[in-house]
């Protein structure tokens, strides 16, 4: 059985043997329906057309854990061919969808997913096992619906508890470093993950994630039992009219006159960046036209909440017939949250990071005809039926030093935990 799904509703069985859900309306709030779909008063997917939002209702959606089997690109790629959204060929322009009918589609895939497509070790057991690996929500247009405020709810969020301690994750930069001294990796990303009891309805803490100053993917999906809230700067993957383009981040430092001038001087940061960058350009290179990848901008400097963080813009031309399952399989898991070379270190996170990353550093987004738009799950946060979870880290090199990499990660993640706490 595929983990967050409904009992109380008729299911049918697709692909791989995989169940799909009906429509659930948000007025269906029965005793038996979830907090997540009670809440869910207006649809807020990351990247979904703005203009849309407020008319946009549910369809079907499609859930997939990693012990249903199979493959979950060519699974997503045919639930969507199958409801309206052929994504078979990518280079074709965007067509805009109006009226009543399917506007587009949410599409979520975790880490896991996007290692098991890598051919990689799927890590850790999930400290969050409700969260499917792969969801795909279509939806479609209908009457504009107005939001009406309901009585604020209760909410209290306890304490966080960490994966591991400092001391642990120092001992993991330092195992990496080591790596990197025996030649097995050039460069491995480590993240941490905290987990914090809370009462009350989680939507509206995982909701204001998506206002944090420079979330480019601000928004929320939900499913029966669980939810997801995303305050992603990071561009995973974006493919319009047959461009693809994506833009890794990889530098971090406080965001003061200071800490721009130590970022932008950094030959560690900027070593550390230039490393996801070819790994980008590889990825593009294995979907694009020869000799179209293109790097348009290298090592920017823009900001995220209280911090300065380096971007760069990789770009191609799609390869004819460049269709969604293989868009997945070349860009997943994110190479701004893997290493160099991506398999090798794709085996060493798994060997060494105590939990699985869950919601985070997948892929999250808004996928119609000739457009695809999915940012990368960095500050990110999920819920469960129990616990709020948060996970954060950063990339390894040769250079690093283990104590300031765990500053970093505290401090990627203290603005999370601040707005989900309601400070």
């Amino acid at each position: 059985m595929v983990h967050g799904k409904s009992t109380e509703r008729m299911r049918k069985v697709g692909p791989y043997g995989v169940e799909t859900l009906p429509y659930v309306d948000a007025a269906d709030s029965g005793p038996a329906a979830s907090a997540a779909y009670r809440s869910a008063a207006s649809i807020d997917v990351p990247a979904a057309p703005a203009a849309c939002r407020d008319a946009l209702t549910e369809r079907a959606r499609l859930h997939w854990s990693r012990g249903d089997g199979g493959d979950p690109a060519a699974l997503a790629e045919e639930f969507l061919a199958a409801h309206g959204l052929p994504l078979h060929d990518l280079t074709r322009p965007a067509t805009g969808q109006h009226g009543t009918g399917v506007c587009g589609a949410a599409l979520y895939l975790s880490a896991a997913a996007g290692a098991l497509l890598a051919g990689a070790p799927t890590g850790a057991p999930e400290p969050a096992p409700a969260l499917p690996d792969l969801a795909v929500v279509v939806y479609q247009h209908g009457p504009t619906r107005v939001t009406r405020p309901g009585p604020p709810s209760s909410w209290r969020l306890g304490e966080w508890a960490e994966s591991w301690t400092p001391g642990q994750h120092a001992a993991a930069v330092d195992a990496v470093r080591a790596a990197i001294g025996r030649g097995d990796v050039y460069q491995s990303n480590l993240v941490g993950h905290a987990a914090a009891p809370y009462t009350g309805d989680p939507l509206p803490a995982l909701s204001r994630l998506g206002a944090l100053p420079g979330a480019r993917y601000g928004g929320v999906l939900t499913g029966d039992g669980w939810a997801i809230g995303c305050a992603s700067p990071e561009t995973l993957v974006e493919v319009t009219d047959g461009q693809v383009i994506t833009r890794p981040i990889k530098g971090t430092r406080p965001a003061t006159a200071t800490g721009r001038a130590e970022l932008l001087a950094s030959a560690k940061e900027r070593a550390e960046h230039i490393m996801i960058v070819d790994l980008a350009r590889n990825d593009l290179a294995r979907i694009a036209r020869t000799g179209t990848v293109t790097v348009d901008e290298l090592f920017a400097v823009r900001r995220w909440c209280d911090l300065w963080q380096a971007e760069s813009t990789v770009r191609a031309a799609a390869a004819d017939g460049l269709g969604l399952a293989d868009l997945l399989r070349a860009t997943c898991p994110g190479a701004s949250v893997t290493g160099a070379p991506k398999l090798a270190a794709l085996t060493q996170i798994s060997a060494l990071e105590p939990v699985g990353r869950g919601a985070s550093m997948g892929a999250l987004g808004w996928v119609a005809p000739g457009h695809v738009d999915l940012g990368l799950t960095i500050r990110t946060a999920a819920a469960d039926g129990q616990r709020l979870h948060t996970w954060a880290g950063g990339g390894i090199t040769w250079d690093s030093d283990a104590r300031a990499e765990v500053a970093e990660a505290a401090a990627k993640t203290t603005p999370i935990r601040a707005t989900l706490a309601g400070r």
